[in-house]
C-alpha cells in the first residue's frame, strides 16, 4: 500500500502548541501512521473493480442460460 511520508515529529509539536499534552500528541501521531497500513489506492480499486466486473458479466450469463432454460421448459409444457 501506498505510504505517506511526514514528520511525525514536527506533527506532534504542532499538536502540542494546539494545546495536547505529550501522551495525546503521540496517540494521534502512531494512530495516523497505523491508519496509512490501511489505506486503499487507486490501483487496489481499479484491481477490485474489474475482478467485480467478471463476477458480475458471469452472473449475469448464468442466469440468462437459466431464464432461456426456464423459458424453454414453459414453452415445452404448454
Amino acid at each position: 500500500m501506498a505510504t505517506i511520508t511526514f514528520d511525525t515529529l514536527a506533527l506532534a509539536d504542532k499538536l502540542k502548541a494546539a494545546g495536547f499534552d505529550a501522551a495525546q500528541a503521540e496517540t494521534v501521531v502512531r494512530v495516523i501512521v497505523e491508519a496509512q497500513d490501511n489505506m486503499v489506492t487507486r490501483d487496489y480499486l481499479d484491481a477490485r473493480l474489474s475482478e467485480n466486473k467478471v463476477d458480475l458479466i458471469k452472473w449475469i450469463a448464468g442466469m440468462l442460460l437459466a431464464q432461456a432454460g426456464l423459458i424453454a421448459a414453459l414453452v415445452k409444457l404448454f
